[in-house]
């Protein structure tokens, strides 16, 4: 739901509005906003009902770039993280690459399958890590001084932010 509102707000704000209805746009953007923000509020209360989820939301929000719509989509969409491996967890979000061989020749590796909504999330809490994790960060620089396109260090990213994730549930040690 949250996700068909984000993208409604956007496709509004890309079209060109006449200036008499400006008044009708300012209202529905902001009736859309107030929308997001109860949903929010209400995914929110939700996890702190529950002992468990709010214990798993506080680990995973002590890591840098996972905020709460990334833990909130970790607990709802992986229950199973935490007591996986850190393959199995890469896997199940569409992280790992996948090959494409066949005999003797050997094809492109590419991500695909997993939970897909999931790794959109992650894609964005990826972006955040890329620029604020301390640990994430230099691996990400590293990865752009040797020429990676931006997608695939953007999937590194996000493939160490579930790897780590899983290890910090596991242990129960926030970051």
């Amino acid at each position: 739901m949250r996700k068909r509102l984000s993208a409604q707000i956007a496709a509004r704000r890309k079209q060109q509005v006449p200036a008499d209805l400006k008044g009708m746009d300012a209202s529905l953007m902001a009736m859309l906003d107030a929308q997001i923000g109860d949903l929010e509020q209400r995914i929110k209360g939700v996890i702190e009902q529950e002992a468990a989820s709010a214990a798993k939301a506080r680990l995973l929000l002590s890591i840098p770039g996972i905020g709460p719509v990334s833990a909130a989509m970790l607990i709802a969409e992986m229950p199973e993280l935490g007591r996986m491996t850190s393959g199995e967890a890469a896997a199940m979000t569409g992280l790992a690459p996948i090959p494409h061989d066949s005999g003797a020749m050997r094809g492109k590796r590419a991500i695909a399958g997993g939970r897909r909504a999931l790794r959109h999330v992650l894609f964005q809490a990826a972006l955040a890590a890329a620029s604020h994790n301390p640990v994430l960060k230099p691996v990400a620089q590293a990865l752009k001084i040797h020429g990676k396109p931006h997608k695939l260090v953007i999937v590194a990213i996000a493939r160490r932010l579930v790897t780590i994730a899983n290890a910090i549930l596991k242990t129960g040690i926030p970051w």
